[in-house]
């Protein structure tokens, strides 16, 4: 089994996020879930990078994408049927559990790559710092997954080809770009905090419409309610007479 020479600690984000990640992961149905959902975005980037491997120039590169587009393929299969096998075994009666993924994000991030734009280096170094976020999250869902061995013997696996996408990357940006490599690592470093922002501010908002929805119904629309009640029982009860005056306008144009 092939390992990279990246040996990468995980981030201090995510080592401050270990016990959220296990309480994510704790509960059955969330990790079922996060399963598939990291199906789809490993079978996604496959596909982005298998996209990449036919635009490339470089020979070199269009064999190493190939291999990275078949390990992601592979990967979101790993996941799609440890998820099919936990839902089997899942109780019908659970309920839907938060997923909470704004503060315990997983993935690549490939999803936001847009394969047609740039230049190889570009996406090396987006890919490179991909591939190193992913390794850093994929050894804490490890360490948190010791109840479920299984699970966690395939995140052992992915996270050899983890660090050698981070390996190939590296090496292969320092070749296409000696220069200005570091330029472009910044430039994916600063393209992906962004987005990671986005989707915070975006989660964040979500949240708070949430809670100020939540204190219009239970705080502001009660005494409005009461208020209403209140003067619907000074009504008169049933049909009344009205004056006949009111209905003159029907019988004149002005």
């Amino acid at each position: 089994m092939r390992s990279g020479r990246f040996q990468a600690p995980p981030t201090i984000t995510d080592r401050l996020l270990k016990s959220v990640h296990r309480w994510i992961w704790g509960d059955v149905e969330r990790r079922v879930q996060k399963l598939l959902r990291f199906s789809e975005t490993e079978i996604d980037g496959g596909r982005d990078i298998l996209r990449a491997a036919e635009l490339t120039s470089d020979p070199l590169l269009r064999r190493l994408y190939l291999e990275h587009a078949k390990d992601e393929f592979r990967h979101g299969l790993l996941f799609r049927q440890r998820a099919g096998t936990v839902l089997r075994n899942l109780s019908s009666k659970s309920r839907p559990a938060s997923q909470f993924d704004w503060a315990a994000p997983g993935g690549h991030g490939v999803d936001d790559l847009q394969i047609n734009k740039g230049s190889d280096a570009s996406l090396l170094a987006f890919l490179h710092l991909s591939e190193k976020a992913a390794a850093s999250r994929f050894m804490i869902y490890r360490d948190v997954l010791q109840r479920d061995t299984q699970t966690q013997a395939i995140f052992a696996e992915i996270l050899n080809d983890e660090r050698f996408h981070m390996s190939y990357t590296l090496t292969h940006l320092v070749r296409v770009a000696p220069e200005n490599h570091r330029h472009h690592l910044w430039r994916a470093r600063l393209s992906r905090f962004w987005k990671g922002y986005l989707r915070l501010a975006t989660a964040l908002a979500g949240a708070m419409g949430t809670l100020i929805l939540t204190i219009q119904y239970f705080i502001v629309l009660p005494p409005f309610a009461w208020s209403a009640k209140r003067a619907a029982r000074k009504e008169s009860p049933g049909w009344f007479p009205i004056d006949s005056k009111r209905n003159d306008s029907l019988t004149r144009q002005y």
